[in-house]
């Protein structure tokens, strides 16, 4: 979904919401990053391609030459955070029922042996090459217009099999609407293709709607009675200020309906420069403020805004940080500012391979038993409890 962000159109900017302190602080952010790469209490935390992740103690390669989680007394993991392939607009719908030799995921680390370089030490995309960002927002293009043969690979059985292998019991899917004039679907078809697979008990339905959309609340009610249990809103993506006015009756209809509000939050620094307004930290307060009851999920810990993720979740008891995409260092900083009882795992899959994220997660909680549990499966079983 960011990838399609990435390959957005030009926009302009709101001088008073987005400053230059705002981009001096990205800017840092990511300096600062890089210095400390491999330098923390974990130490350094690279491999070649996921692959190499079978270097660690918790994974292996099996005879087929697949990575496999091999953790005994492994929870059931519980992914709040996963996608399946998007095609909108002119692109040919994508068959999610395929099962292919092998899933290309957007940061396709192996392509070929030995991997790229992956750190667990850096926000995620920080992996990413020139090139492969130049990849992605191609890739993207064709995601609306002709078609993208890596999306093609995102499919439900690949989803399945990659699950399976590092043990995660469930994942929430979560669709996106770009508010586009047609082929913009995703909640509908994610929801169809995951009844036709017989796979409900895998995957969690979610959805979406865009702010602009006049039936945005109607569809929330219609998509609430068929199942899904939370809704996605990506402010970079769908271009909205997460505390305007037409956001809030998203949020007043998600309280009604008991629905998880789960925000793309803050800025990941690979989508367009000028959609870095929308995603800024601080749009995110007025609503955890205003819905004490509505359940909000700050998506990626805020990104690469951690720093001001953290006191949100420490000032607000509705506000949930799943943790993907950030470091191992920033994942024990998150640990220790706010406690293991709202964090939950997620892998942002198909961007990367389910063990990249789960690797970061093992690392950081060897030895605490308790606060991996909470991690990968308590915490999302309280927010998401099974339905009779």
């Amino acid at each position: 979904m960011a990838g399609l962000a990435a390959a957005g159109l030009t926009g302009c900017v709101d001088e008073d919401r987005y400053t230059d302190a705002d981009i001096a602080k990205l800017a840092a952010q990511r300096e600062r990053e890089r210095q400390r790469s491999g330098k923390g209490r974990f130490g350094m935390q690279r491999y070649r391609g996921y692959r190499g992740l079978a270097d660690l103690p918790w994974f292996e390669i099996d005879d087929a030459g697949t990575l496999r989680c091999t953790v005994e007394d492994l929870p059931p993991v519980f992914d709040a955070h996963a996608h399946l392939g998007i095609s909108v607009l002119f692109a040919p719908e994508i068959d999610l029922q395929a099962r292919t030799a092998r899933v290309r995921h957007l940061l396709d680390c192996d392509r070929e042996d030995p991997g790229c370089l992956l750190d667990l030490d850096v926000y995620m995309n920080a992996n990413f090459t020139d090139a492969d960002l130049r990849a992605l927002r191609w890739g993207a293009l064709g995601q609306a217009l002709w078609g993208n043969p890596v999306a093609e690979t995102h499919t439900i059985p690949n989803l399945l099999d990659e699950m399976d292998a590092t043990g995660v019991d469930r994942a929430l899917i979560l669709p996106i609407a770009f508010g586009l004039p047609f082929g913009d679907d995703l909640t509908e078809r994610f929801m169809a293709a995951i009844r036709t697979a017989g796979a409900e008990d895998r995957m969690v339905f979610g959805a979406s709607v865009h702010h602009s959309d006049a039936e945005a609340v109607e569809k929330l009610e219609r998509y609430a009675a068929a199942g899904a249990r939370a809704v996605k809103l990506h402010p970079a993506a769908q271009r909205f200020f997460p505390d305007s006015d037409p956001a809030m009756r998203i949020y007043e209809a998600c309280g009604r309906l008991g629905l998880v509000v789960f925000f793309h939050a803050g800025r990941a620094g690979i989508e367009p420069e000028y959609t870095h307004q929308f995603t800024v930290m601080r749009n995110y307060e007025a609503m955890l403020k205003r819905f004490p009851d509505v359940q909000f999920v700050l998506g990626h810990a805020g990104a690469r805004d951690v720093g001001d993720a953290i006191p949100l979740a420490q000032r607000y008891p509705n506000a949930w940080l799943e943790v993907h995409g950030q470091g191992v260092s920033s994942l024990q900083q998150i640990i220790e500012s706010v406690g293991g009882d709202r964090l939950l795992f997620g892998s942002d899959w198909p961007f990367y391979h389910l063990a990249s994220a789960l690797a970061k997660v093992l690392i950081v909680t060897e030895g605490r038993p308790d606060l991996r549990d909470a991690i990968l499966s308590g915490n999302a079983d309280r927010l998401f409890p099974a339905r009779a």
